[in-house]
């Protein structure tokens, strides 16, 4: 049977959101699966020569499959394809832009356990939105899939990954430490031992599984806030780590056990770096803005695609230029030198490198983690999200209190406030004279509803995300 990649894209019911394509694991037949690599590479192959095309997959069960499709859809086109198994999403990026060759993740991060999605990315790095239009217009004529071909893992975007940052710095940093690595089913979950123990830490592993867990990093549950806080004192643990799904978003705890918002580690691992530029989504704490480190700072809308497209711009006048996002994956636009080493530039979200430059510059300033957060200014973010919550619905929301944001604080159970501005760069923003900001947005890669805040203090922020999120539910 012959099929057109757009109609089967179309049909799929599967789409783009804040970064990659996501849908539900039935909408990922290996048609669709096929129609997305067929598109992709057609948009490509102009653009760049290249004769084999990477892939890679987390932990989810349907993963494999996806993998075998896409796979057979690129030995179609004539290109070789290389399987390297079950890997970090930055470890297959930087992998594939060192060999110079495009690559496909198969991926759903942190949603559900009922979806999955697929990433891409140019030789050059992540698509952009515009690249996902493409995506979806290109008409490429393909045979129905009928076979799909043995996985066999090469092991070498693995090792890559951690040479890349094992070379960076002393095999003396982190003696002394003790790290917990709370590993679930992140994708990154067979290196992050052995590279943290290479450079001299006791490395303690928490709570592995085989059942699938869709960590989110920007909306942490209380159960896993508790758990780093029992680890912490059960193991003596001067540092955890973890990741989301894919192994691109960094969860980490200092000293005391407490998980750090991710904004606030793309600061603290910024300062590190010395990068002169950064662009960050509107949902960042606002002290990153102010920042006196930075020359400039711009705001974006949520996604790595958003924050990616900016680079070209801050790299006009700025000589280092990186980014990241509240969920904490990092994003390194420029080559920048760490230790008198260049460190090559990846424009895709990254879990390792904040949290080691976090430890690093804690060891510089001969300060602890807790302290270094302590020191930064009195803002505080909080954010969650309502889960099973019609797009649709959000958007009808968004739009009553673009309208009128103060009828909809009302709504929301807010009294005598004064709104100072509304921002609807990505979904409604509003800043309160008290300088209090609660954002709401529907979720890119799920039916949700996130509410993000900020206040003076923690328990501020939090009240204001927990009775918003409660009072909306039972519109």
């Amino acid at each position: 049977m012959v099929l057109f990649s757009n109609e089967v894209i179309a049909d799929s019911g599967i789409q783009f959101g804040t970064s990659g394509a996501r849908g539900l694991v039935e909408q990922f037949t290996p048609n669709a699966c096929a129609a997305f690599a067929y598109a992709f590479i057609d948009g490509i192959k102009a653009e760049f020569d290249f004769k084999a095309v990477a892939v890679a997959i987390d932990n989810r069960p349907s993963s494999p499959a996806m993998a075998q499709a896409t796979i057979r859809a690129i030995e179609s086109m004539g290109y070789s394809a290389v399987y390297y198994g079950v890997v970090p999403t930055p470890a297959l990026a930087y992998t594939a832009m060192q060999d110079n060759i495009p690559c496909i993740m198969i991926t759903g991060s942190h949603i559900p356990f009922d979806r999955n999605g697929i990433k891409f990315y140019r030789p050059d790095g992540e698509i952009t939105k515009a690249d996902e239009q493409a995506i979806i217009n290109t008409n490429v004529e393909f045979a129905s899939l009928t076979t799909l071909p043995e996985l066999i893992v090469n092991k070498k975007a693995g090792e890559y990954y951690a040479e890349r940052y094992t070379s960076l710095f002393d095999k003396s940093l982190l003696v002394g430490k003790r790290i917990g690595i709370y590993e679930h089913s992140s994708a990154g979950r067979d290196i992050y031992q052995s590279l943290f123990e290479s450079l001299g830490a006791a490395v303690i592993s928490l709570e592995r599984t085989n059942e699938f867990v869709p960590i989110d990093t920007e909306a942490v549950a209380e159960a896993d806030k508790e758990k780093a806080r029992d680890w912490s004192k059960e193991y003596d643990l001067d540092f955890i780590f973890s990741t989301d799904g894919d192994g691109d978003r960094p969860l980490v705890a200092g000293e005391d056990g407490e998980w750090l918002r991710g904004d606030i580690l793309g600061l603290l691992c910024s300062k590190a770096l010395a990068v002169e530029a950064l662009a960050i989504p509107v949902s960042c704490n606002t002290i990153i803005f102010k920042s006196p480190e930075f020359k400039t700072v711009s705001l974006t809308k949520i996604g790595s695609p958003y924050v990616i497209a900016e680079f070209d711009n801050l790299a006009k006048q700025n000589k280092t230029v990186a980014g990241f996002e509240a969920n904490g994956g990092y994003l390194l636009g420029s080559d920048v030198t760490v230790n008198n080493k260049v460190l090559k530039a990846l424009p895709t979200r990254d879990a390792v490198l904040p949290a080691l430059m976090l430890l690093s510059f804690a060891k510089q300033q001969n300060t602890s983690i807790k302290e270094l957060v302590a020191a930064l200014p009195s803002r505080f973010n909080h954010s969650d999200r309502i889960q099973n919550f019609a797009t649709q619905k959000s958007l009808t929301l968004l739009t009553e209190g673009k309208e009128n944001p103060e009828a909809l604080l009302v709504r929301l159970g807010m009294k005598d406030v004064v709104v100072s501005n509304v921002d609807i760069t990505d979904g409604l923003r509003i800043s309160l004279s008290d300088s209090t900001i609660i954002h709401l947005r529907p979720s890119g890669n799920a039916p949700e509803l996130r509410c993000y805040a900020e206040a003076r203090d923690f328990e501020t922020a939090k009240a204001l995300v927990d009775s918003s999120l409660s009072t909306i539910s039972q519109f």
